[in-house]
């Protein structure tokens, strides 16, 4: 039987827009009830990203910010698919990564923590998915740092994703974060997510058999794009 292609959002999945122990949503959030909005022909479809957009090597961090040497930190490869609500692949979509670099800094020029910036480290990737929805960068692990929401808080280490779609208005943006963290518990962006299966999600497992010997540890981070049991992003608080 061909699965169903609508499915009903499932509300205690998604966190809320406004959740006071992350006190930034408080004064963003929406105060009234939430309005769906069908999209438009102009929004569902238009101009989208090809391969002359991309550079062979955009995607490897260790190497496209590069000037004199190899940035510090430790080597890591994240891969995994993006995947639709029936766990088909989602092929040649555009995947963006962006991060702090080892030692919890970004390069960003508000960016005032202690961390070191990291002269051969710029932070940022991005890549194509292969026909299977499968998609790989190759970076450094990026840093713990402290951010101004209680007094001593500090975000887990954690990779930015962005996912297009179709046309350029459909992008969908979330957070990796990594297996073994004890911060992840401790943060109270992650602890807006009301279900710890979907917490679970965003966690990237370790994957030695994806490691390269000598060379780097491996991480697994599939994304699902809609359904019951969608990758929460960030940008879609209401679901996708």
């Amino acid at each position: 039987m061909k699965p169903a292609e609508f499915f009903q959002r499932d509300r205690t999945w998604h966190p809320p827009a406004c959740h006071p122990d992350y006190k930034t949503s408080v004064t963003r959030s929406p105060q009234r009830a939430l309005l769906s909005i069908e999209g438009s022909a102009s929004e569902l479809t238009g101009p989208t990203f090809g391969h002359t957009d991309i550079d062979p090597g955009d995607n490897d961090l260790l190497r496209n910010f590069a000037g004199t040497g190899d940035p510090i930190g430790e080597r890591i490869l994240v891969h995994g698919r993006v995947l639709d609500e029936n766990g088909r692949p989602v092929p040649h979509t555009l995947v963006e990564i962006w991060q702090a670099n080892a030692s919890g800094r970004y390069r960003h020029k508000k960016d005032g923590y202690l961390g070191a910036l990291d002269p051969n480290f710029g932070g940022c990737g991005r890549t194509l998915t292969d026909e299977n929805g499968y998609y790989v960068f190759r970076t450094v692990k990026p840093g713990a740092y402290p951010w101004r929401n209680w007094v001593n808080n500090w975000r887990p280490a954690h990779i930015h994703f962005s996912v297009f779609g179709s046309a350029f208005c459909q992008r969908l943006i979330t957070q990796m974060y990594f297996e073994g963290d004890p911060l992840i518990r401790q943060c109270p962006i992650v602890n807006s997510i009301p279900d710890p299966r979907a917490i679970e999600q965003l966690v990237a497992p370790l994957d030695m058999n994806a490691a390269v010997p000598l060379d780097c540890l491996a991480y697994k981070f599939d994304i699902v794009l809609r359904g019951r049991r969608s990758t929460l992003f960030e940008n879609r608080p209401e679901g996708n």
